[in-house]
């Protein structure tokens, strides 16, 4: 067992799109991690996003492609403009190298999308090849920023680490593959003194084809990167000064929490908050790293700090999200009542439309199941309904199966209120005082949460009039 006294620390570090956004900001970044390598850590692992907005140009190059548009022409030159605009920054060998390789990636995209105009086709599998190159250029901007500066960095694909399954555009990891590619590839360099710059997002099948983890999987990717190294902790830099009370577009008060926990995250980011994605907790959930949350343009801020458990009893509501678009898909009957597989077919048949149910509300009297997909998927999870239970609305068992689109779900989040009588009660009379209806209500079995079903018009309201029961603790 290594001696405690003479393990050296490891922190992996991440930086989202906005961090490096522009040349400055990759500066910013680069300064950020190279303190850290000097007064922090003894090794320092960095995982980076694409540039700001890139993704995006990459995906719709390629749909433009696949239509016969050669608008993709255009979107490569603004891409290889962008890089080398920053890349300008460089001392001149440094730039120079750095422009050959990102040019040589935007012409073997170049080459990509004529084939893929030429098929007039672009699946999931050829988006996941696109959509990795924002990544792969933003980690040679990054490595070579490090290295003007006197860190001794090295770009690092992740194909190379992260093992994953087939599923393009969200492919789920390999755990036991991808910790033997970590120590493999990622190890070595650490031990030699260099910090791997480490692409976000992508990973690859076992047979060597790119993957993507799914939108803002960058996140994801640093989990992964940190409980693999056996990190201890993981910072991810973004352009707030972490996790809000609430979303400060809505709530002019909202103000940054101190201290969460892992249960915590995991309920503010399921249902809306964006600091996070819903699957880092996820990835270091075993490990138990810690988790910081800080602003790469103020990194003084101590911004917020995640721990895997969080005693406290004060019943204090820590923070309020809310999730739009959503529609309330209600399942109701009198003959419903004590009939068994109900609620098995009615999610069976909601699955078979591949929607994802954010929350669940059943009448104590049985006579109604009411769930909530996102709005896209509701005519689609109507229909399967219908189809499911066509037998049971003919002989009226089940009177109609229907569903309300005017929806926003609002979320309630503190650790605390599981030992606290009263809170669900003080949630309900601020937002009864605002004259907003609650359609349905759910509480998760963690008791970490309550979540309210308004219509998109309250939805504001309520999360406003829900936070000033935590401006008063």
């Amino acid at each position: 067992m290594t001696n405690p006294e003479t393990r050296l620390k490891t922190l992996t570090m991440k930086f989202g799109g906005t961090s490096l956004g522009t040349a400055e900001a990759i500066g910013q970044s680069a300064e950020i991690a190279k303190a850290a390598r000097d007064h922090t850590a003894d090794r320092i692992a960095v995982v980076a996003s694409a540039v700001h907005g890139v993704t995006d140009a990459l995906q719709e190059a390629t749909t433009a492609a696949a239509g016969g548009d050669e608008r993709y022409l255009q979107i490569i030159a603004e891409l290889r403009d962008l890089h080398r605009g920053c890349a300008e920054a460089l001392a001149e060998q440094e730039s120079e190298v750095v422009v050959a390789e990102i040019d040589e990636l935007l012409e073997g995209f170049a080459g990509f999308c004529e084939s893929v105009s030429v098929l007039a086709e672009a699946g999931p599998r050829a988006l996941d090849h696109a959509m990795s190159l924002g990544e792969q250029m933003s980690v040679i901007l990054l490595a070579a920023f490090l290295r003007q500066i006197g860190v001794a960095a090295i770009a690092v694909n992740a194909t190379d680490i992260i093992v994953t399954d087939d599923r393009f555009q969200d492919a789920a990891p390999l755990l036991e593959a991808t910790r033997r590619k970590a120590v493999e590839n990622l190890v070595p360099i650490l031990e030699r003194g260099q910090t791997p710059v480490i692409t976000g997002f992508i990973g690859a099948t076992p047979d060597g084809i790119t993957t993507t983890l799914g939108r803002g999987g960058s996140d994801f990717s640093a989990g992964l990167i940190a409980a693999c190294l056996e990190s201890d902790e993981l910072w991810i830099w973004t352009d707030v000064d972490g996790v809000m009370t609430a979303d400060p577009k809505v709530v002019r008060s909202a103000r940054t929490i101190e201290t969460l926990g892992y249960q915590e995250v995991r309920e503010l980011s399921y249902f809306g908050a964006k600091v996070l994605h819903p699957k880092t907790i996820q990835s270091v959930f075993d490990t138990e790293i810690p988790i910081r949350v800080k602003n790469t343009f103020n990194p003084s801020h101590a911004g917020t700090f995640i721990i895997p458990d969080l005693n406290e009893s004060n019943g204090a509501i820590k923070a309020i999200t809310a999730v739009p678009n959503v529609s309330l898909i209600t399942v109701e009957g009198k003959g419903m009542m004590g009939v068994p597989g109900i609620a098995a077919r009615t999610f069976d048949g909601v699955a078979r439309t591949g929607a994802s149910v954010l929350l669940i509300s059943q009448a104590s009297s049985e006579q109604s199941i009411c769930f909530a997909v996102p709005r896209a998927n509701a005519p689609a999870a109507v229909e399967a309904l219908e189809f499911e239970f066509e037998l049971a609305l003919s002989r009226g068992d089940i009177d109609r199966v229907w569903a309300q689109d005017d929806i926003t779900i609002v979320t309630v989040v503190g650790s605390g209120m599981r030992q606290t009588a009263g809170v669900a009660g003080q949630v309900f009379t601020a937002t009864g005082r605002q004259g907003i209806n609650v359609v349905a209500i759910a509480q998760g079995s963690s008791e970490c949460s309550i979540s309210l079903v308004v219509q998109d018009r309250d939805g504001d309201d309520a999360v406003r009039a829900i936070h000033e029961l935590v401006i008063e603790d």
